[in-house]
């Protein structure tokens, strides 16, 4: 397994929630820290931090983790703080089946129904990816590889295959930050390049082989770094 290295307490941007549905809305500003990769594996975040950063009580932080904890998204470390959980050799490869199935659908689905706007913005996205490549920006690289995946999975019209999707990002995309320095970055925006080629060429099967060729490499990767 990867292991978790000695916990530290994480200094989250203060983003002041508005007084309805705070549980939602601390919820939802989680998730996105989640996988938008700011929250690493390794790094814990305390109910305190959380609730000072939102300016709530803990009940709500509590329930919105509670939630997150039982979607694996985040694990237990102690008793007021919680951490990526630990990723095996097994969980990775499920992750990694599911992922090629259902993410590979989705952009075969949105190969047949993408539009010009769409594919306007992906390769903005995909400039913007090789430029953070060059400029060693990690947590650019990960929120515009985000944007990117759903702005295809988006384009899939159906919410129903996206709300599959969404969960197994938040279990794999924190583990994307050890992706770095390995060369996968650049590899992967090459697969990004070939999906933008296809779905432009309403391709359905080279759009899936596109997508199943990204989330193999990366998982190649991990794979090499939890068996060492």
């Amino acid at each position: 397994m990867l292991e978790q290295k000695k916990p530290i307490d994480a200094t989250i941007p203060a983003r002041p929630a508005p007084r309805e549905t705070l549980q939602d809305y601390v919820y939802l500003q989680v998730k996105d820290l989640i996988m938008n990769g700011e929250i690493e594996p390794g790094r814990t975040i305390t109910i305190q931090s959380l609730a000072a950063a939102f300016s709530v009580s803990h009940m709500p932080v509590r329930e919105a983790l509670h939630r997150l904890t039982a979607e694996r998204a985040l694990a237990v470390v102690g008793g007021r703080s919680v951490g990526i959980p630990a990723l095996s050799l097994e969980r990775l490869e499920d992750l990694r089946r599911v992922r090629s199935e259902v993410e590979g659908l989705a952009a075969a689905w949105a190969a047949e129904r993408i539009d010009a706007a769409t594919l306007d913005r992906l390769e903005e996205l995909h400039h913007a990816l090789d430029d953070a490549v060059a400029d060693g920006d990690v947590k650019r690289y990960l929120r515009a590889n985000r944007e990117l995946h759903f702005g295809v999975y988006d384009a899939a019209g159906s919410p129903t295959l996206r709300a599959l999707i969404e969960p197994l990002w938040l279990q794999i995309s924190p583990y994307f930050n050890h992706l770095r320095g390995s060369g996968n970055y650049a590899k992967s925006n090459t697969c990004h390049r070939a999906l933008i080629d296809a779905l432009r060429a309403r391709n359905p099967e080279e759009a899936r082989r596109a997508v199943q060729a990204d989330i193999a490499a990366a998982s190649e990767i991990l794979k090499s770094m939890i068996g060492k």
